[in-house]
């Protein structure tokens, strides 16, 4: 473990952190760590690589703004929130991916709160660690790091002057991510669209060795064609 967080903090150095919270104030006092139940069957798989799941925050919290759960990424009242890190996934063969391992472990109610301007919600934090880092790593600490160094390591494109160009389609948002962090080619940038054709999510793929690489087909998302938004929150 300690030789993977020195690869990675190696991986690190040299580029731009730029984590999307155009302003983000934590709460103050205690942050609740939730109770998490699996939404699906505990597997144990071989890992093939890694997923680094990044949400649009505005799209994701257009009609959420008034929801209790969604309060600190969605009010405005503790910021707002371009890109987030949604979690990191272990990926498997054949699309069979390892999740809910089991674990006694839950993350410390600091280690949250450290990253709650990167992810900003403890209760996605909290599922993240019990249906993914647990098939990764032995502790919610180590998970959560390697996760930051990897969002630490990226240049982020300006998705809100993005959104304002003409025939937007998803291969132009890949694009914006390889100019912004040259480490990247097109084929390492998953698209994810709505049915109705806003971005939700982006993914950049690594392989086992925690650096980029292809993406499978279902990792990769939309085709550089297809016409695409990006929802301001405006």
């Amino acid at each position: 473990m300690k030789r993977l967080l020195l690869m990675l903090a190696l991986l690190a150095c040299g580029t731009t952190a730029h984590a999307q919270a155009y302003q983000c104030s934590i709460p103050a006092g205690p942050v609740p760590v939730p109770q998490v139940s699996p939404d699906g069957p505990a597997r144990r798989t071989a890992i093939t690589g890694y997923s680094l799941m990044l949400s649009w925050s505005p799209e994701y919290c257009r009609g959420r703004e008034r929801n209790a759960e969604d309060r600190l990424q969605c009010s405005g009242t503790n910021g707002r929130f371009g890109l987030v890190l949604h979690g990191l996934w272990p990926e498997g063969r054949n699309g069979a991916w390892p999740q809910w391992c089991p674990t006694s472990r839950k993350p410390a109610a600091e280690t949250i709160r450290r990253n709650l301007c990167v992810t900003p919600s403890a209760r996605l934090m909290a599922h993240e660690w019990a249906k993914h880092g647990t098939c990764m790593v032995k502790t919610p600490e180590a998970y959560f790091r390697i996760s930051r160094i990897l969002w630490d390591s990226l240049t982020l494109p300006d998705l809100d002057r993005l959104s304002r160009r003409e025939g937007l389609n998803a291969g132009m948002i890949r694009e914006a991510f390889v100019i912004a962090f040259p480490a990247l080619k097109p084929e390492m940038v998953g698209i994810d669209l709505n049915e109705r054709g806003w971005l939700q999510e982006v993914t950049i793929c690594y392989g086992k060795d925690f650096l980029p690489a292809r993406c499978s087909s279902h990792q990769f998302g939309a085709r550089d064609s297809a016409p695409a938004k990006i929802w301001r929150g405006l």
